[in-house]
């Protein structure tokens, strides 16, 4: 058995335009996966999808499954973030974020892993976040709050899939360069209080977040479930 082919496997990625999700359907297709990719923005190769709308999700996995002919690999990346402190976040932009980040992580995979489950097992990976560990370097409830119901999250849906032979992972990434996060690396002084808590004194590119999701869903991981992998360069080590 080669530990890290997915030579094959039929790959669903939300999220997918850009970033990380990019990065992730990349790095799987590049491996000869077969991708089904999912956004919000419309695309040549995208299948659009809400994933806070259970009508899109379902139609969008059926159109996943037409074009490739089941599920094996749910990548739940589809993510967004509104940096508001406690006291000026509205209850619909908080909302919003746990809608996305935390209820469309929850129909993506409940969908796929029906699909999964019809045909013997597969592997879904979530993306969570240093925050879902951490009260965070800066204000962030709603985002904070998201992240940490995806680690726990991860961890139920493990149990409750694994007689199914599906397996439910995380990867934590810390910051990492992508859209989210330009306001953080366009600001000297706020990166410099990221890299103050960066004990490598480097941080990820999106390719590193996606080896880890790749990593989570082959063969090598077969008997991991129920774990969030940080890929944080030391930030939840102090």
């Amino acid at each position: 058995m080669e530990l890290f082919d997915v030579k094959g496997k039929r790959v669903v990625v939300t999220g997918a335009a850009q970033g990380i999700g990019k990065a992730t359907a990349d790095l799987f297709a590049s491996r000869g996966s077969q991708i089904a990719r999912l956004d919000f923005q419309a695309g040549e190769t995208i299948i659009r999808c809400d994933v806070a709308d259970e009508a899109s999700v379902e139609a969008a996995m059926r159109q996943a499954v037409e074009r490739m002919g089941g599920i094996d690999v749910l990548v739940n990346n589809a993510g967004i973030a509104l940096r508001k402190t406690a006291f000026d976040i509205t209850a619909d932009e908080w909302d919003k974020v746990l809608d996305v980040n935390l209820k469309g992580l929850f129909l993506c995979s409940r969908i796929a892993a029906r699909q999964m489950r019809s045909n013997g097992g597969g592997a879904i990976v979530n993306l969570a976040s240093i925050m879902g560990f951490s009260g965070g370097l800066f204000p962030n409830p709603a985002y904070q709050a998201s992240k940490g119901g995806v680690v726990n999250l991860t961890r139920a849906l493990a149990l409750e899939f694994a007689e199914h032979n599906i397996t439910v992972n995380a990867v934590a990434p810390t910051f990492v360069r992508t859209d989210l996060t330009t306001p953080i690396f366009t600001n000297p002084e706020v990166l410099k209080k990221v890299m103050q808590h960066t004990p490598l004194g480097r941080l990820p590119e999106v390719g590193d977040i996606a080896a880890a999701i790749l990593f989570l869903a082959s063969p090598a991981a077969r008997f991991i479930t129920g774990v969030t992998l940080p890929v944080d360069s030391g930030y939840l080590a102090r």
